[in-house]
């Protein structure tokens, strides 16, 4: 311990050192270097699933915090870092404008750096935020969980990529079920903030002790086997090309596909096809969802379809019985803004842009919201469709409480690297989340079957035309995070906050006793 403790103190004056450094570095060497810190924080996301880069990159981050020039070079600084870190973990965003290049390409590189300047934007008033209220590392923490927090709500919210994300590959996700995804993103900079507290303490060495502990703790193992006599339900998966997919050439053979699975084999409880999978509107598909129902041989089926309704469209979900009858519908409400529709759209019409998913006028139309509905032989379920499946307190906010959530969707949009593994990451998130099993298809995938863990009992690759009879898992009692939301979270972090200002306060008082000290 003498020899430990005669270690620590040259190292916290090295760790002096070194801040001192980073506080004198020139503007342009530390703006490149928060964006290469960025760019390793964002190797925490899927697919490259690198929590631990995430947290040391955090780390390092909250370590030059305390060297930045005031207010503005923190503003800078966050910038950076979030611009980094969003350039690459939403690169996919591009994939979308590459599908008819022709017309949409050009807009590819701008849709990048819309998207990433305007995440980082977020983190830039974090860090400026913290900076001005002179509230140290726990004033980072708070405000930074909570502009992430406020970047899924605001402007209809985009909560992709946050912090927290990068440990949905971890046992760690299901302290999800306790404290949603804000509580996940608090985990990870809580955690970052005590090793940067600790420095080069002998105490140090019982953060990964504590991690190891608890990641054995809460690991959930392998996924036990379904109950007895569980529905069996078929996931198909035509792999539908997005840029295939609307060419009447293609629109038979597609649907081919679906028919010809749906009616292989022996016959499931359930079937579901992916979004948008009939490619007829729903008031013209009458013969279609009859040869649907005969090939499905008296199973019902799940599919998605358009449909109109006077002037408006909407994207929908149907389950159909064995004679084609419609015995469910489900409109999506939460659209994807500038792809299902535009703000502004008959404004921004006359320049001809509308929603690039929308297939017909200028977008489609909400539904009335979250909605349960009831699947024979099943039970209720939880319908939703692509983006809704990303936003936790509007799974949250079901009517009651469903047997399973049934997720269908078409990541074709999102090319074939990182997007569509980010999505189903998500989707493994919302079931830990609410304790329920998760069926998810989409058209090119990844689709599969996830447990109320997390866990993934089965699944169809990317880029294949395949189907999957699995079992349905069972649900787990109500969480404790489905019955209060993200109120703890959101309590924390304005308990922080309150900290932080209390901290700043008296780093002021000190500033007029003793200015000379406390120059910035």
């Amino acid at each position: 311990m003498r020899a430990a403790g005669g270690l620590a103190e040259p190292l916290r004056r090295l760790a002096g050192r070194v801040s001192g450094q980073f506080s004198e570095m020139r503007r342009g060497r530390r703006l490149a270097l928060h964006l290469v810190l960025g760019l390793a924080a964002g190797l925490g996301q899927a697919p490259w699933d690198w929590p631990l880069l995430t947290l040391l990159a955090l780390v390092a981050v909250m370590a030059l915090a305390r060297g930045a020039t005031g207010p503005r070079g923190a503003l800078a600084d966050g910038f950076a870092f979030g611009l980094g870190y969003f350039g690459l973990a939403l690169h996919w965003i591009v994939s979308p404008f590459l599908v008819d290049v022709a017309r949409h390409g050009w807009m590819a590189p701008f849709a990048l750096l819309f998207m990433a300047s305007g995440a980082a934007l977020f983190w830039a008033l974090a860090f400026g935020l913290a900076r001005w209220m002179r509230g140290g590392t726990a004033g980072l923490v708070a405000t930074l969980a909570g502009v992430e927090a406020l970047r899924s709500l605001i402007f209809t919210g985009f909560p992709w990529a946050l912090i927290g994300h990068t440990l949905i590959d971890t046992p760690y996700a299901q302290l999800a079920a306790w404290v949603g995804p804000h509580g996940l993103t608090l985990a990870v900079l809580g955690t970052a903030a005590v090793i940067l507290w600790l420095g080069a303490r002998p105490a140090l060495v019982a953060v990964p002790v504590a991690l190891a502990g608890l990641w054995i703790a809460l690991d959930p193992g392998p996924a036990e086997p379904a109950p007895e006599g569980a529905p069996v339900v078929r996931l198909v998966q035509p792999n539908a090309v997005q840029s295939q997919k609307w060419d009447p050439e293609m629109m038979g053979v597609f649907y081919g596909r679906l028919l010809a699975m749906t009616a292989t084999g022996p016959v499931p409880d359930l079937v579901v096809w992916p979004e948008t999978a009939v490619p007829w509107l729903l008031e013209q598909a009458q013969g279609t969802l009859a040869e649907v129902a005969r090939a499905a041989r008296g199973a019902p089926v799940v599919l998605g379809i358009q449909r109109r309704e006077g002037t408006r469209y909407y994207n929908s979900l149907v389950v159909t019985l064995g004679d084609g009858e419609v015995a469910a519908l489900y409109d999506k409400a939460h659209l994807v803004p500038f792809g299902e529709y535009i703000p502004y759209g008959e404004w921004l019409g006359r320049f001809g842009i509308q929603g690039l998913a929308a297939s017909a006028g200028g977008g489609f139309s909400a539904g009335p919201g979250p909605a349960v509905i009831d699947l024979p032989g099943i039970g209720p379920a939880l319908p939703l469709i692509c983006y809704e499946g990303i936003f936790a307190e509007e799974v949250n906010a079901a009517p009651r409480r469903p047997r399973l959530m049934l997720l269908i969707t078409n990541d074709a949009w999102f090319g074939e690297v990182a997007g569509p593994y980010q999505h189903f990451a998500q989707a493994r998130l919302r079931a830990i989340e609410q304790g329920l099993p998760m069926v998810r298809v989409a058209n090119t995938g990844v689709s599969g079957m996830i447990d109320a863990r997390g866990r993934v009992t089965g699944q169809i690759a990317l880029g294949q035309a395949a189907f999957l009879d699995l079992p349905l898992p069972a649900a787990l009692p109500p969480t404790p995070y489905s019955r209060t939301g993200d109120w703890p979270a959101l309590a924390v972090m304005v308990f922080l906050q309150a900290l932080a200002l209390i901290r700043g306060r008296t780093v002021r008082a000190q500033i007029v006793v003793d200015p000379d000290r406390h120059a910035e």
